[in-house]
């Protein structure tokens, strides 16, 4: 529908350039007509009057003939026509009129010189013969130009309208990311605060529901932070908030207790490891990155069956543990930035899998059978943050998602942990 509008808007705005265009140049052929029109009656004037005052019978003027009556006794000039003189009566003043005779126009002019009657006389056939190759010059001119103005307004139309479309596709867009966006963290919140309830209505004692309404607010808050952040894109703004520290397993970990009511629901459990020394702080914004980790885990839960289970693998990767690898294509894509340390987040699930073939297809925009919107946001977040995604797996044998990001430096302050209880993390975070 959009198309057939953009395409009907885009033809009517050619059409009205064309048009303009076209009786712009109409107009100047009018004018050029015109004005040569006018010239050509003034030079024949001029010439019949310079030839009746001081022409002579053995050589007029081009173009022109004279006459002379004296004495009864009728004069012309070699070759005039048999046709004419017409009306050689004696007038006191110049006599011009146009004149048909014998199927031929003249423009003849008749005055007293003397005790002569002089008339002179021009054929006309001459200047229409001249006018009509001068319109014909302008036909053409003006189908060309009608031609050139199509093809201007065509270019003029596409260049107007293209912002509009646009503008349309980032509407589409805007409203498929936020559509996306905001689908995991309301389905969190809504299961949790269904759980809730449940527990109230049991009876629960109100004083063990306080982390639960604590991680109803938390997740209320970073709700609050997607929608910021949506808005600030649908003003086609880039996201200008300096980079920060960020805990990569601290985030795994709160959104693994996020999503551990939704886990339980459909009989899937999730654990978080941390693997080798070191911390797993990156530079970034926390809100993009909690959105990543967010995004590969709702799309993990929604891909393993009940009885499944999903490892969220933290580790850091230094360039001194691969020796034998150099500036290939494989080592580009294993260490986004030369020389860095790199933080490792491995996403792995035993549900339906995927077929390796068709791994990169995963990250495009619109890829149907589950995939694709979501993973293609997750993939411009991490390129935002000079990382890179991968997906391996096989169909029926699970799903691995794997994030390297650069380490933080090690001046790096690590964010703090949160102090609020944890109910129900037993066994989450195994290291």
């Amino acid at each position: 529908m959009e198309r057939r509008l953009l395409r009907r808007a885009r033809h009517r705005l050619t059409v009205q350039v064309a048009g303009a265009i076209s009786v712009l140049l109409l107009l100047v052929g009018v004018l050029v007509f015109c004005f040569m029109t006018h010239q050509q009656s003034d030079a024949a004037r001029r010439d019949l009057a310079a030839a009746v005052s001081g022409g002579s019978l053995a050589h007029p003027p081009p173009c022109v003939w004279l006459y002379e009556v004296r004495d009864g006794a009728v004069r012309s000039s070699p070759g005039a026509p048999r046709e004419l003189p017409v009306s050689l009566a004696a007038t006191s003043s110049a006599l011009v009129e146009e004149v048909q005779v014998a199927g031929r126009a003249y423009l003849i002019r008749t005055q007293r010189r003397g005790d002569t009657t002089v008339q002179a006389a021009m054929d006309l056939r001459y200047q229409a013969a001249e006018r009509g190759r001068l319109l014909r010059t302008l036909g053409a001119a003006e189908i060309a130009g009608l031609v050139a103005a199509l093809l201007v307004g065509q270019v003029i139309s596409r260049r107007a309208i293209a912002p509009l479309g646009e503008a349309l596709a980032r509407q589409r867009r805007f409203a498929a990311d936020l559509s996306h966006e905001l689908r995991t963290p309301l389905t969190r919140l809504h299961t949790r605060a269904q759980l809730l309830s449940r527990r109230m209505r049991g009876g629960t004692d109100p004083i063990l529901l306080i982390d639960e309404v604590d991680h109803l607010v938390t997740g209320s808050g970073q709700l609050g932070e997607v929608v910021a952040d949506l808005l600030q894109s649908a003003q086609f703004q880039q996201l200008r908030r300096p980079f920060g520290p960020v805990d990569l397993a601290l985030l795994a970990s709160e959104l693994a207790v996020a999503e551990n009511a939704r886990a339980q629901a459909r009989g899937v459990t999730i654990e978080v490891r941390s693997e080798g020394p070191g911390d797993h702080v990156v530079l970034g914004v926390e809100s993009a990155l909690r959105r990543v980790v967010s995004a590969l885990l709702d799309n993990a839960l929604g891909h393993t069956r009940s009885g499944g289970h999903i490892w969220l693998t933290l580790s850091r990767d230094h360039p001194g543990d691969h020796p034998t690898r150099n500036s290939s294509s494989d080592h580009a894509r294993n260490h986004p930035k030369e020389g860095c340390d790199t933080v490792v987040l491995t996403v792995r699930d035993d549900g339906t899998g995927l077929d390796p073939a068709h791994a990169e297809r995963l990250f495009a925009r619109f890829v149907g059978g589950g995939f694709g919107l979501g993973l293609a946001l997750v993939r411009e977040v991490v390129a935002g943050h000079h990382g890179t995604i991968t997906a391996d797996g096989r169909p029926g044998a699970g799903a691995t998602f794997t994030v390297r990001l650069p380490a933080a430096p090690a001046g790096a302050a690590a964010p703090v942990a949160p102090t609020r209880p944890r109910a129900g993390l037993g066994g989450l975070l195994r290291p």
